[in-house]
């Protein structure tokens, strides 16, 4: 695990750059500490990272431009910040989780463990943050219909047929997104509540018909176990 440490307070950056390396051990590929927005910003364009952690006060930077521009990354985002009242927004943005200072290792450990394949987010995100030309723009979850794998990247069709590109894969949107979202194919998530009707064909091929016409793959080893919740 790659991990980018935003933080202004050395003390803290050091306490966070250890305890990821007493937490992860070997599975650590590194902690570069960050110690401004610029910086970071700096360090994202520079190298890949699969966790940062975010503080959301730096030099009177606004916190929610800074969580909304990392949560486009590609990367997950863990706030660790003494703003608790920022926590539920946090979440809402996209964070995977929120940790509050002062903070300890085993709650740290915690956030990370979410961070990990197959893990979840502390909370459903109800906006994901997309880059367009230069600036962030949040699309709310309620208008998402499905998603779709674009190799790194995951494209989000909205309800007005519009799609968007996300920086995360499928596998790290899905650790964010409600229950209400299903995988029903290597490439796709769905809003379940979407999905009106399945279909068997002849040779395997099996595919999700939505309520607004769309035939979605789904795939062969999830067939049944759809099957039995659309009944």
């Amino acid at each position: 695990m790659r991990i980018l440490i935003v933080e202004d307070e050395p003390a803290i950056a050091r306490r966070l750059q250890g305890f990821c390396g007493s937490i992860l051990g070997r599975q650590l590929e590194g902690a570069t500490i960050a110690e401004s927005f610029e910086a970071a910003c700096d360090a994202t364009e520079r190298s890949a990272y699969d966790v940062m952690l975010l503080d959301l006060r730096l030099h009177e930077r606004d916190g929610m431009e800074l969580l909304a521009r990392s949560v486009c990354g590609s990367f997950h985002t863990i706030v660790v910040s003494a703003s608790t009242d920022q926590a539920l927004r946090a979440l809402d943005y996209g964070a995977i989780d929120f940790v509050a200072k002062p903070f300890t290792e085993e709650r740290l450990a915690q956030a990370l463990r979410r961070a990990m394949p197959g893990g979840r987010s502390a909370g459903p995100a109800r906006c994901l943050g997309v880059r367009k030309l230069g600036r962030i723009e949040l699309v709310a979850v309620d208008d998402v219909i499905y998603v779709e794998g674009a190799d790194k990247y995951s494209e989000l069709v909205l309800a007005s047929g519009r799609r968007e590109l996300h920086g995360k894969t499928l596998s790290a949107l899905e650790a964010v997104l409600p229950p209400s979202f299903e995988r029903i194919h290597k490439s796709y998530l769905v809003r379940w509540s979407e999905v009106s009707r399945l279909h068997a064909h002849e040779g395997g091929v099996h595919e999700a018909e939505l309520r607004n016409g769309v035939r979605l793959p789904v795939g062969r080893a999830r067939f049944q176990a759809l099957k039995s919740r659309l009944l």
